[in-house]
């Protein structure tokens, strides 16, 4: 079946996977994304938390990790280059990842267009639980003030995009004080649990992210369990 939908019947597969090595993701990531292109699966996203980890970007400046490898090694936090654009930032638990693997040609926007939308679709998440968030001019992400509650790096492979957003629900924020998240010096990082006064449960978060999302590009989700993901890519996930 080539998976090619009008916007009223489309499909969002939805796979929960729980805590995750970054590496391992995204290689699962890069096997999801051909079989999208080949029009061999639906479009899907990926619902997660990160092992600790810093990743770099592809215009990422590595003197924006502040600490040593010694004190890396202490915090027990990794360090990964992607794929993803942008410049440095920190994945760990506590933080809602979300991978849309989505076929643009399907939605019919351009890569401006979709980083908008994502950002919309984090926002929503916010503005379930009474905060309100904004954009900065000349920045990406979900803001409030001028601290970022969520991240988006974003890459596109035969009109398919992948990585996505990252939003703070309750991560270890001494963790943030280790870099110059995504290069931006003059702007804070914020977390819903310390906007809110409490941590909402992460399955409660990733289920509104869902909501956001199907809601904004008018799709159907589908949960699937890890094992239907894992049948056509390489490896397992632990």
């Amino acid at each position: 079946m080539i998976y090619s939908q009008p916007s009223s019947a489309r499909e969002l597969r939805v796979c929960r996977l729980g805590r995750q090595p970054y590496q391992k993701v995204e290689a699962l990531q890069q096997s999801l994304v051909a079989q999208r292109i080949a029009g061999d699966i639906p479009d899907t996203l990926l619902l997660l938390e990160h092992d600790p980890v810093f990743t770099l970007g592809r215009r990422a400046d590595p003197a924006h990790i502040l600490v040593s490898e010694e004190v890396l090694a202490r915090e027990r936090v990794a360090v990964c280059c992607s794929e993803r654009g942008g410049d440095v930032t920190y994945h760990g638990p506590g933080q809602l990842v979300a991978y849309p693997i989505l076929s643009l040609n399907n939605l019919g926007i351009g890569p401006s267009d979709y980083m908008h939308l994502l950002e919309d679709a984090g926002a929503g998440v916010a503005a379930g639980y009474g905060l309100a968030t904004h954009r900065c001019e000349g920045l990406v992400g979900v803001w409030i003030g001028r601290n970022k509650l969520a991240a988006l790096g974003v890459r596109i492979r035969g009109a398919v995009c992948y990585h996505g957003l990252a939003l703070n629900v309750d991560p270890n924020m001494a963790h943030w004080a280790m870099i110059i998240a995504c290069g931006i010096t003059d702007g804070g990082v914020t977390s819903l649990a310390a906007e809110l006064g409490y941590a909402p449960d992460m399955a409660e978060v990733q289920e509104r992210f869902c909501d956001s999302l199907c809601d904004i590009f008018s799709m159907r989700p589908t949960e699937i369990p890890v094992e239907l993901l894992e049948m056509s890519a390489e490896g397992e996930l632990q």
